[in-house]
């Protein structure tokens, strides 16, 4: 590869980081061609950019990113996919998901939340992380939730009330 290809392909997996929130490091090796097929049809599906890279190439253009990412050099050994995406959990779900079928892809490492996850064992804990729309979601049903119980109490009060006067009512 010409190094004025290489400097092209560095500037493009550094945009895609910025572009990106987060972004999940696996190893795809051992996957034929309809499995690779289908984890990239169900990547697309869920708005998951999935790339192969180059090692040495995506640790230089985490370099050049706008983001800190510290620490994940032992993901970038063996093959590599990346896996692009704006919700942080959704990828790790969908690797999860995917492993039942077969054990692969394997997880080796995520950038999430700002924050790095390696291992295997870390793939259950990504899997729970909430979205940002799921959790907007929970502070909406807890805010409703007071002032649903409120006119509940209301609502019912007053057919009692209703009921209590009409019943006077009748023994006058």
């Amino acid at each position: 590869m010409k190094k004025t290809d290489k400097s092209a392909l560095i500037k493009e997996l550094s945009d895609k980081i910025n572009e990106y929130s987060h972004f999940y490091v696996t190893d795809t090796l051992g996957l034929n061609a309809g499995q690779t097929s289908n984890l990239r049809r169900e990547c697309f599906k869920k708005d998951i950019k999935m790339m192969m890279v180059k090692n040495t190439l995506f640790k230089l253009a985490i370099e050049q990113s706008d983001k800190k990412v510290e620490g994940m050099d032992d993901a970038f050994k063996g093959t590599s996919a990346v896996l692009f995406c704006n919700t942080g959990n959704v990828p790790a779900k969908l690797i999860k998901e995917f492993q039942k079928k077969t054990e692969l892809p394997v997880f080796k490492g995520a950038f999430v939340e700002e924050s790095v996850y390696l291992g295997s064992d870390q793939l259950e804990v990504l899997t729970k992380i909430k979205s940002k729309e799921e959790l907007l979601g929970e502070v909406i049903g807890l805010l409703q939730s007071p002032a649903k119980n409120v006119i509940s109490a209301l609502q019912s009060g007053g057919t009692k009330i209703h009921g209590i006067l009409q019943t006077l009512s009748e023994k006058e």
